[in-house]
């Protein structure tokens, strides 16, 4: 497939990619190409750090990086679940163009070769990519297709399949096209848990989040010439709902740390112990780039693919898990779309600042481009750059007209924020439509819809424009 795949790109070429001048123009007014490193994590909710309003949850390492940059507090993930979601950061596309709308079976929930990716855009631009963690648009078997070595990444080691991904700790990981054999012992598991790889370990040798921060640090070491581009898509701290089954408890860390002593529920405590244990491994990264001397020519960017969840069998309330807003994981309010978003280019963004900018997931294809000094692919439809924010000069930022999603799991429902109003329907297409605005009811308690009917009017036009319709997901509700 990888050999269809580069020659589908050099076929294609003329026809991918649209006039470069305004991205030519980035990478000579900044001087030079970044490395960049993205850290997406698993299911962290928009409270969950501290930055950001946490006060249970010890994160000093990833809120330094919030003081050292610049913190974003209208950012939204590509999709409420992680398989789209990953969907949009590597295509820019939303999710009513996207090939992955919803989880699906792996056949399905997996890029094509025609799906032209951000870390394919920077090769091109001479980077060396990387993708380590819970990759999740692609299966096991090499039928599925779709996995990173296909899309751009020189180099992977992770999990492939995203249900496999729940155990952290897995009999094997993937390093490239090698499976990686581990030491974990595992129990099978009872009849029932449909899909689920691996089982619950019961000889814990290799915690899975530890290797990946290893790994990244040792590939941080071989590429320190740069530019590099490495995609951390970390697990943490989504849960694993198979455990929880068996167990009660789906938190797994190998250690609660300051949080053992606390006077809180098994679950709740792991919880926090893997959040901070996410942070500890951000301030690894963050460490060996200075030692490296290669802090000033790095952009670290940092969020979540979606809001919280409580598939542990912990209280996301406990924490405020999505601090003001309504929601989480799996739905289209507030809490389950806006995530964290961090970025640090010491030197280049300005320290301690926040921006109220509407962006998501989408833009950081045309963003990284951008800094590459590198066209943008005509595919990537749905994504703007965020560079003029970054660097403090919102006069000349692009805005999007709209943001998009739609689900496909139970029944189908989609969104779109516009503004300062955010528009809900459900089912997709038929629904009545939910309005609410975002400035002055940020936990969408009040419906607007009917004293506002030229507001809705528009969204429905705006949800009307964004779907395109797709054969694979008529047939997948």
């Amino acid at each position: 497939m990888r050999w269809q795949h580069l020659l589908f790109l050099a076929w294609m070429g003329p026809f991918l990619f649209a006039d470069s001048a305004v991205f030519g123009q980035a990478a000579s007014v900044l001087g030079s190409r970044p490395n960049i490193i993205l850290i997406v994590a698993d299911d962290l909710g928009y409270g969950e750090l501290g930055c950001y309003g946490q006060r249970r949850i010890k994160t000093p390492h990833i809120d330094q990086l919030a003081s050292e940059g610049m913190r974003f507090t209208q950012f939204y993930a590509g999709a409420s679940l992680c398989a789209s979601s990953r969907n949009v950061v590597l295509t820019g596309e939303h999710t009513g163009h996207c090939r992955v709308r919803d989880n699906a079976p792996p056949d399905i929930q997996t890029l094509r070769p025609e799906d032209v990716t951000i870390a394919e855009v920077l090769k091109q631009a001479g980077y060396a990519t990387a993708m380590i963690g819970k990759w999740g648009l692609g299966g096991d078997l090499p039928e599925t297709g779709g996995r990173p070595e296909d899309q751009g990444f020189d180099y992977f080691y992770g999990y492939l399949n995203s249900v496999q991904a729940h155990n952290y700790y897995p009999t094997y990981l993937w390093q490239n096209r090698k499976k990686v054999p581990l030491g974990n012992v595992v129990q099978e598991v009872p009849p029932g848990y449909a899909g689920f790889v691996g089982g619950m370990a019961t000889k814990k040798v290799a915690y899975s989040h530890d290797l990946f921060i290893e790994k990244s640090l040792e590939w941080i070491d071989n590429h320190k010439q740069g530019p590099f581009f490495l995609f951390f898509a970390s697990t943490i701290p989504h849960a694993n709902p198979e455990a929880r089954k068996l167990t009660g408890n789906g938190t797994e860390v190998p250690e609660l740390g300051r949080y053992a002593d606390e006077n809180w529920t098994a679950q709740n405590k792991g919880q926090a112990a893997m959040i901070s244990r996410l942070d500890s491994g951000v301030g690894q990264i963050v460490s060996r780039l200075a030692e490296l001397g290669i802090d000033k020519q790095t952009a670290i960017f940092f969020t979540s693919d979606n809001g919280p969840h409580n598939e542990a069998g912990h209280d996301p309330n406990f924490f405020q898990a999505a601090g003001p807003l309504r929601g989480s994981k799996f739905g289209l309010y507030e809490g389950g779309l806006r995530v964290p978003l961090i970025a640090r280019w010491t030197g280049t963004i300005g320290a301690d600042q926040a921006t109220g900018q509407i962006a998501y997931f989408g833009d950081f294809f045309a963003t990284f481009a951008a800094l590459a000094g590198q066209p943008l692919p005509k595919t990537a439809l749905d994504s703007i750059s965020l560079v003029p924010t970054l660097l403090d000069e919102p006069t000349k930022q692009e805005q999007h007209p709209y943001l998009y999603w739609e689900l496909h799991g139970g029944q189908p429902r989609q969104a779109v924020r516009f503004g300062r109003y955010k528009a809900i329907r459900n089912p997709l297409g038929s629904g009545k439509i939910k309005l609410y605005d975002l400035e002055d009811d940020i936990g969408e308690s009040q419906d607007l819809a009917t004293i506002k009917p030229a507001i809705v009017k528009q969204a429905s036009q705006y949800l009307k424009e964004a779907h395109r319709e797709s054969p694979i997901w008529k047939d997948i509700p």
